[in-house]
Order: structure tokens, then C-alpha cells, then sequence
């Protein structure tokens, strides 16, 4: 095992009818001491009773207050100040996400990548189910930032990914809205020169229990704002590089 710590953020909402089996696939896949920081809003939130009978048997299952005001943005925000070393990788509550693809995550992080996502739309990766122009939308994302700017990714807007702790401490996180954040990290990492490097998964868009939280038209001008940081960034590089700058 590599001497890069791994933790895991998952930010919930009321997912107690989810995390039990979403812990339990977590754990089976991943074969290796872990810090699982589940992160919470409030202390009524009916995830908490049942995370707090598992963590007997658990090892590193950890209860974690959002530190920055309620929602997912300012929950991922929170559990990934308290990794301190190593590699985060930020996983939902709601069953979407498919556990055995961390281990692949964290290898490539800790191969060298400081932003390893995984991939929907890669060769091997699937979306199953979910509204139609959201994944429409997703890939269109993807596909034009890596022919626009060069962003070596084709799934930069999923929030599956890891990250090595190097990467959080170089850049200010500055999204204020939902999952915009995991767009946000991919283009400023590749706009420091860092490593970036995606790995194939299937995930299920419907969830388990409960209601999404995702507010595709509240949120889309959000990631509109990291695909033209990404976009207008490359074209003044080329602008330089024809000028001779």
C-alpha cells in the first residue's frame, strides 16, 4: 500500500434509507485502511442514527458537521479541509456511484495524476438511466473542453473523483452553488499543468431512496462559468503562442 492515506467525503442529506447499503459496497470494494467522512448538515438528519450504528464496525467511519452552511457544495468543501495527506475521493450517498471504481481512482492518483475522474462516457463506462438532456448536456460538456481546451477528460462534470491533497492546497475553491465543484478542480488543475486522468465507471443515475438534490437549471450557468475559465484560457495561450509572446 502506498504511503498516500486514503479518505473518503460523502455529503449527505436524509440518505438514511441509502447510506447503510452505499457503506457496505464501499467497504467491500476498497481493501485497505480508510477515513470514510460522512458529512452532514444538521444533527436531525436521519442519516446520522444509522451511521452511527455501523461505525462499531466500520473502521474510520467518521461523522463530520458541515462547517460551511447547509448543502452538497459546502459539504465536499468541508470534508476535504479535514484531509490532511494523501488522496480524497468523493463518493454520493444515494447509491450512484459505483464503489469497486475507487480502487482504480485512488492508483491513478497515487500514480501521479492530482485529479483522477471517473469517467461515464470513457471507453468501458456507462450511465445508466437519468433524464436525458442532463446527460445530453454532460457529454457536450466533456467533449468540447477536451477539443476546446484540451482538458483530458470526457466526463469533467461528474463529482466521482479523487483528488491528491497537493491539488487542494494550490488552488481556492470558488464555486458557491451545487456540484459545480468537481468541474472547477479539473480545469484549474490543468490549467496549473497538473496531472489529470480519468478511469472508466457505470453509473446509475435513479436513486435507491429519496430525492435528488441536483437542480439542473439553477445550476447550469454555474458549470457554464468553469467551461469558459477552461475555454477562454486556452484561446488566449494560443493567442500568445501565435503572437510570439
Amino acid at each position: 500500500m502506498s504511503d498516500l492515506p486514503l479518505t473518503v467525503v460523502i455529503p449527505v442529506y436524509n440518505e438514511g434509507p441509502n447510506i447503510r447499503p452505499t457503506l457496505e459496497r464501499l467497504y467491500a470494494a476498497v481493501h485497505e485502511p480508510m477515513t470514510v467522512l460522512v458529512v452532514y448538515d444538521r444533527e436531525d438528519d436521519d442519516t446520522l442514527p444509522v451511521v452511527r450504528a455501523l461505525q462499531p464496525g466500520m473502521a474510520g467511519l467518521t461523522l463530520l458537521r458541515n462547517a460551511y452552511g447547509r448543502g452538497a457544495l459546502n459539504a465536499i468543501r468541508t470534508g476535504l479541509d479535514a484531509v490532511e495527506r494523501g488522496v480524497a475521493v468523493v463518493t454520493m450517498a444515494d447509491g450512484s456511484d459505483d464503489a469497486a471504481t475507487i480502487p482504480a481512482l485512488v492508483a491513478a492518483a497515487r500514480a501521479g495524476a492530482m485529479v483522477v475522474c471517473a469517467s461515464r462516457y470513457a471507453r468501458g463506462g456507462r450511465q445508466v438511466g437519468g433524464p436525458w438532456l442532463k446527460g445530453s448536456l454532460s457529454r457536450l460538456a466533456g467533449a468540447s473542453l477536451r477539443m476546446l481546451a484540451g482538458v483530458p477528460t470526457v466526463d469533467p462534470t461528474n463529482s466521482f473523483k479523487a483528488y491528491r491533497r497537493e491539488l487542494l492546497e494550490a488552488v481556492e475553491i470558488e464555486s458557491d452553488g451545487g456540484f459545480e465543484l468537481g468541474i472547477e478542480l479539473v480545469v484549474k488543475a490543468h490549467a496549473l499543468g497538473m496531472r489529470v486522468a480519468e478511469v472508466p465507471t457505470v453509473s446509475h443515475a435513479e436513486r435507491e431512496a429519496g430525492a435528488s438534490r441536483f437542480r439542473l437549471w439553477q445550476w447550469l450557468p454555474k458549470y457554464g462559468r468553469w467551461w469558459w475559465f477552461a475555454v477562454a484560457r486556452q484561446g488566449r495561450a494560443g493567442g500568445a503562442r501565435r503572437s510570439g509572446a
